[in-house]
Order: C-alpha cells, then structure tokens, then sequence
C-alpha cells in the first residue's frame, strides 16, 4: 500500500485542504474537484459560518464525545479501561465523523491544538484494533469475537468502518498523517478477507462503507478496495434482510440498485446508498448503473424531497414516504440525510457536469442542512419539519419543540454538521481540461492549472456576484452557473455582455488577462410556489422564496399574530428590508395577510360547506366545549418573514413555511 502524500501547500499558496472527494484520473468524471487548498472561502456568509463550527463545535465536541462515554468503548475495547459498552452500537461513528471535521478545519485553519486532538484520539482508536484488523468498540465490548457481524442489518459494523475510512482519507491529505490510514487499510483488509463474492455475501444494513473504500481506493491505489465496494452496491436488493426477517424496504434492499427507479426507505441510507454507487460508477465507467441513479435521483427530487430540500417524509423509521407523501408538521427531513443529499448530488455533478445537480446542492445547504445548526454553531436540530404549531408538546430527545440541542442520544447529525461546513470550500467549484466552473457562489479565491479568479458578492442577500481574474496562463473557459430561480440575469465581461440562460452554465471562453472582471447580477425578486396538488399537506397554501432562501413566517417577527391561523394575500405585493441587527444580518420579507381576531374554538371541528361556525349545522356540542363562539371576523395584518434556516434562534415557538391562501 502505498498512501498519496499532499504537498505542504496549494497552488495558491494556501495551507493544505483535504478534498472529501477526489476521482482518480481514469475515472469517467466530466467534472473534477479543484486541487486542496485551492478553492478557499474567504469571508461572508459561509465563513463566518465556518469560523464558528471551527473555534466552537469542534472543538467542544471532543468533551461531548468524552461525556457520552464515545471515548471509554475504545478504551474498553483496547483493554486499558474497564465496563459496559455506552450508547448505541454504532458510537464510534460519531468520533470517525468529528476526525474527518477536525481533519477539514485543520487543513482550513492550522492549529497546534487540533492537530494533538486528532494525533490522541487517532492513537485511541488505533488501540482499539483487533490483532485481524477488526474494529468497532461495542460490538468487540459485547460479544468479542463471537459477535462479529451477527445481525448486520443493524449492528452498522461496516457503516462505522466506512466513517472511519473517510475520517483517514481526510486526515492523510489535510495533514500528511498516516496513523489513521494504517488502522483503515488493516480494516479494509479485513473486510476484503471476509465479504465479496466467493467470501460471505451478506451487506450492512447501513451504506456508507461504499463511499468509504471507495475513497480509500484513490488514496491508496489498491484496486480490492474499489471493486468490494462494488460487490456491496451489485448485492444490494437480492433478499438478504428479508431472509433474515427484516423489512427490506427500510434498508434500501428491496430492489437491486440497477433496477431501482426511487429511493425509498430510511432516507439517510438511501441517500448514502446513491452516493456511494456513484462513486463505484465513476471509477469503473459504469454507465448503466450511472443512468439508474440518475434517474432515482430525479424520481427523489420531483415527489419525495420538501421544498426546503429536506429528505425524509415519515417520524416512523426515519423514512422516504409515498410519492407526494410529504407533510409539513410531521415531515421528518433528517439534517444527515440534507448532507447526505449534497453528497450524492456532487458525485452526479463531477460524474455528468449537469447544472441541475449543482442547483439541489444550492437548495440543500442553504434550506435543508443550514436549519439543522443554531446560528451559534453549537445547537442541533434532528430533524426539520417545516411547520412548528402553536401547542406543539416536546416529547422525545428530537422533537423540535425543543429547540436546538447541544447533543443528542443519537448524536449522528452534529459531527455531520461540523464535517460538512468544515469541507464546504470543495463544493463551490470545479475543472475540467478546458477550465473552471463555479457552481455556488461565495467570496473567496478558485484556481486550476490555467488561472485563478478572486470572487466577491454578498449573495445569498444579493444577487451580484464580481470575479476578477487573479492569474492566467492563456486561453481557457469560466463558466458560472445561472440559477434555475433567476428569471433574468445579466452577465458581462470588462463591460462586454454575454448570453445567459436560467438553469444553465454560461460559459465565457476566452484568452483572459490578470485583471479581467466578470459581472453577474442575478434577480433576486421574491416569488410565491404552490406545491404539486397532489402534495395533500401543502395544498391551499404557497411558500415564498427569494433567491436561494425559501422563507418562514415566525412567531418571534410577528407578535399578537396567530401564526397556525394566517392567510394570505397572494395579490399583494412582497417588499424586501434589510435588518443587519437581526439574526446575524438577514433580509426579511414582509407579507399581506389575514387573520381572524380570535381563536375559533367549535364543539367539532367540522362543518358543512357554507354552515355558520357554531351553528346547527356543526352537530351537537360536547360538555365543556365552546360551541357558541362567534364567526370569524378577519383582520389584515402585515407579516415578517425570515429565512427557514434562521428560525428557533431566539426561541421556539409556531413557524410556518406553506401559509395557507383559504
């Protein structure tokens, strides 16, 4: 085995930055990553998001990780403690997951103090291992070595082993360390001595392996790795978990990946499942499989993903629904499955270069993972449904009545959260042998081997996005990416107008010189959307969306209103303020409705059509109900609408994204 070892620096010049995905060079990609270090966010939005997830959330974490007893299963596992296994049985994930974080920050932001984290727990782990290569603290801390994969549909043996390869991917190339890559390539190993095809057949119950030893193949180059990664995509779908007396369906193990033509099941791993097939279809060319998941992903996106992009329609199993199934109180729309939606559409964005995956990752980061973390960095929502009711009672650990958490008993979306705003600089931009393609848009300096430009924009709050040309080798293609929400945009070079078409790249190929400006104005007009009317929950009521952000109506921005109660006038206009003092500095939009003058309470809560409310027509009252309450009587009211992402930041109360028109 032989590990890639990162250069001490950039092309710019910058500390090194790990890349989560790096396609080999004989990989079928029309899109490649930019090198490490080489795509970095500078200011804005996002790096201030970055810089709190850096100097908070992880490095809190590792005392969290401690106090959950994460730590103390490794040591009982690596006989210098002694005790009972802690927490569920896939605890060692969530550590994998914070690695690969603190792996990301330190290659954004070089610190002796993360480096002697990740080098103390990378040792900790690595005392855990099995003499064969073995590791996963519980499972070895109950049943040694008679436990191993004996319940594989949920003992995520093989899940936490691909975190844990993707955790030393990060690490060998943000900091040249190996430590971690060595404890991987002996997992691996084993793995490879056991499963495949003429070896035990059976899959984990949670995918993310797949993406793990894929990404293990192109550090290391050992072709066992990407073709068992294969093996468990192609097994997948052939009955396993229902020989086994399990629903098949929640594992994503109902339909061969091949044949399948939507996701379904528990959302999380159906999205993992998409990620990591398509990083097997990239590596070996597979056209076939990279139609099928094309197709699944669209099928996704068209009556199974919420507005916001949250994925995960059901509380129950933490799962996809019907088609159109899609509710807004109780829509579960998990934060890991968001990032594990981004994932999966990177991975069809370098295989395809189609700007419509680039325009999902836009709608999952700013709509569906941004919610799941406090403002502060530190706070964490589960789950992210787009309606909060005015008595909604916090029963379990994930209800957001709550209100964001510091931790949870599952605690799988925090080191997500940290892992993924730690590595965002990788999804703004790409190269291809002709040039440089920018998909999302924040301040900050992209290069490849033909040049480098310099971005400057205060999106999402404004549509204008400058790019001036920082170094140049001669002629080469920029092409910006034009939003499918933009009606209109303009776009110019030194003042030189170029085509641009919504939905599209508009490509601007040319001999550049250092100093070239490019100017984008994109139409960050607020609009009103009506769901699908086969979308039951959202039917009757609109969303508003302004740019990149789609927005909610809260309890804190609208006081005296009865936000469960509000209708609104959709032929009024929708004027736009900026409140710098607000929520980190956010645009707010302000809205025309109505609503009644007093909360309507009825002995039943339906009637006839045209019927009084209160009157006969309502049927008999029962003791102690109100059923002599008085019509409504509608009052116009003016509303204040924030982003969906900001909501719960100063407490929690009734918010709502769909707002009722009748």
């Amino acid at each position: 085995m032989t590990a890639t070892t990162p250069s001490a620096t950039s092309t710019l010049g910058a500390p090194l930055r790990a890349q989560p995905v790096e396609p080999t060079a004989n990989a079928t990609a029309a899109l490649h990553p930019l090198e490490g270090g080489d795509a970095q966010i500078t200011s804005g939005f996002w790096a201030l998001r970055q810089q709190r997830n850096g100097a908070a959330a992880i490095r809190e974490a590792y005392d969290l990780l401690e106090k959950a007893g994460n730590f103390d299963n490794l040591r009982i596992a690596a006989g210098t403690a002694t005790g009972e296994a802690r927490g569920p049985i896939f605890m060692d994930s969530d550590v994998y997951k914070w690695l690969e974080a603190l792996a990301f920050e330190y290659g954004r932001a070089p610190s002796d103090d993360l480096l002697e984290m990740q080098r103390e727990v990378t040792a900790l782990v690595a005392s855990a291992q099995a003499d064969d290569g073995y590791l996963d603290s519980v499972p070895q801390i109950q049943g040694g070595v008679a436990g191993r994969y004996t319940d594989l549909p949920w003992s995520h043996e093989m899940y936490c082993a691909g975190h844990l390869f993707q955790a030393a991917v990060a690490q060998v190339r943000a900091t040249g360390d190996t430590g971690l890559l060595d404890v991987a390539v002996r997992l691996a190993d084993h793995l490879d001595a056991t499963f495949g095809p003429d070896k035990r057949t059976d899959i984990d119950g949670h995918p993310v392996v797949e993406m793990g030893l894929v990404e293990l193949f192109r550090v290391t180059g050992e072709r066992r790795y990407l073709d068992l990664a294969a093996h468990f995509v192609n097994a997948r779908g052939r009955g396993y978990t229902a020989d086994r007396g399990k629903e098949s369906t929640y594992f994503s193990d109902r339909v061969p990946v091949r044949q399948a033509t939507t996701v379904e099941g528990h959302a999380v791993r159906a999205v993992y499942l998409g990620a990591g097939a398509t990083d097997v279809a990239l590596e070996l060319g597979d056209t076939e499989l990279l139609a099928a998941l094309e197709t699944q992903f669209a099928s996704m996106m068209s009556s199974k993903a919420f507005i916001t992009g949250g994925l995960g329609a059901r509380w129950d199993w933490e799962a996809f629904g019907d088609p159109y199934e899609l509710p807004t109180d109780r829509g579960y729309a998990e934060s890991c499955a968001a990032i594990g939606g981004v994932q999966w559409a990177w991975r069809l964005l370098l295989a395809t270069g189609r700007p419509v995956y680039a325009d999902a990752i836009e709608r999952f980061l700013y709509n569906a993972f941004l919610p799941g973390v406090s403002l502060a960095g530190t706070e964490y929502f589960y789950v992210n449904p787009l309606q909060q009711r005015a008595d909604a009672h916090a029963d379990e650990n994930r209800s957001p009545a709550h209100g964001r958490r510091g931790w949870f008993d599952c605690a799988c979306c925090p080191p997500n959260i940290m892992r993924t705003f730690a590595s965002l600089d990788a999804y703004l931009a790409t190269t291809n042998d002709g040039g440089l393609q920018l998909h999302q848009y924040a301040s900050g300096d992209f290069a490849f081997d033909g040049g480098a430009v310099r971005v400057e924009t205060d999106y999402p709050w404004s549509g204008s996005i400058g790019i001036t040309v920082t170094e140049t080798t001669g002629t080469w293609a920029l092409d910006v990416r034009i939003p499918a929400w933009s009606d209109s945009s303009t776009l110019t070079v030194n003042g030189e107008a170029v085509e641009t078409r919504a939905g599209q790249y508009a490509r601007i190929e040319r001999e550049f010189a250092e100093g070239d400006v490019i100017l984008l104005d994109l139409d960050m007009t607020p609009h009103l959307y009506a769901a699908d009317s086969r979308i039951d929950a959202s039917r009757g009521a609109v969303a508003v969306e302004r740019g990149p952000l789609v927005y909610a109506v809260e309890h804190s921005d609208n006081p005296g209103v009865e936000v469960d109660d509000i209708l609104l006038d959709t032929d009024a206009a929708i004027s736009v303020a900026r409140r710098d003092d607000l929520l980190d500095g956010i645009d707010t939009l302000e809205l025309t409705a109505e609503t009644p003058s007093a909360h309507v309470e009825t002995a039943w809560p339906y009637r006839r059509v045209g019927a009084t409310p209160g009157g006969q027509a309502d049927g008999v009252g029962y003791p102690g109900a109100n059923a002599e309450a008085a019509p409504r009587d509608p009052a116009p009211v003016t509303l204040t609408a924030i982003p969906y992402y900001a909501w719960a930041n100063r407490e929690i109360g009734p918010m709502r994204v769909w707002i009722p028109t009748e």
